[in-house]
């Protein structure tokens, strides 16, 4: 299979597996949408590593197969290419990204779809899809300009230039550099930290951050009002208040 998920210790890992370079076509799109929509669902499931290996994460799509299709071909395949992508953005849980080597084009935009982005020092990404006559179609132009705001997007876009791992993380691109050996390990740990907190305020403040980012701050308000009052009828609530007044802060065990 070109992608898999090895679930251990509540941390679900997506792991891209299709030498050389990951190149994702569309059987590995809707590997990755399947894949992705199974770990949303399982509850051995409470927090996402996105992975491509020790040497790169994924080099873009695959382009000898997109070469192959016309404009009609692409109108039918562009909405599934899509919604592959957008499965991991939805996965209601903490996701983060573990970049090694090469994110580009498609793999950028796959990275683009974590929570929070962990690359190696030997990282490089980009969305170079306008030397091909494109732009990007996984959510790269939307989600990248919300990330690192229009200015830095509109010149990766538009000069479709690679970024070493410390550039991307002076431009919010990733969230932070380590020694590419350190990559899985250190992502996993961050996925494995939150795996032992409170499910449901974690998919509540995920799902609240997501939402509003996408209205007026009104509308988000709301939003957020109604996902706080809401977990006030969960269990992790009551032994999250009762640890803190018995015992301290931080100090909660949540299941």
């Amino acid at each position: 299979m070109t992608v898999s998920l090895e679930v251990a210790e509540g941390v679900g890992t997506l792991r891209l597996d299709r030498p050389p370079m990951n190149a994702l076509d569309i059987a590995t799109q809707d590997r990755l949408k399947e894949l992705a929509e199974e770990a949303a669902r399982r509850e051995d499931v409470r927090a996402v590593v996105v992975y491509g290996g020790e040497k790169v994460f994924a080099a873009g799509a695959d382009i000898k197969e997109m070469q192959a299709m016309d404009h009609t071909a692409m109108v039918l395949r562009a909405r599934a290419l899509q919604d592959s992508f957008t499965a991991v953005a939805r996965i209601p849980k903490p996701v983060v990204a573990a970049v090694t080597g090469y994110a580009l084009g498609g793999g950028c935009e796959l990275a683009l779809c974590a929570d929070y982005r962990i690359a190696g020092e030997n990282a490089k990404l980009g969305q170079p899809e306008i030397l091909l006559g494109l732009i990007p179609g996984a959510g790269g132009t939307q989600r990248l300009a919300r990330l690192v705001g229009p200015s830095k997007a509109k010149d990766l876009i538009f000069t479709g230039r690679m970024v070493k791992a410390d550039e991307a993380r002076e431009i919010g691109l990733v969230d932070r550099v380590v020694p590419a050996e350190e990559v899985y390990t250190q992502a996993h740990a961050w996925a494995a930290k939150l795996a032992q907190g409170p499910a449901l305020a974690l998919r509540a403040a995920k799902e609240a951050i997501d939402a509003g980012l996408e209205t007026d701050i009104e509308t988000g308000l709301t939003i957020e009002r109604n996902w706080f009052a809401g977990l006030f009828a969960t269990e992790d609530r009551e032994r999250g208040m009762r640890s803190f007044v018995e015992e301290g802060p931080g100090k909660a065990k949540f299941l």
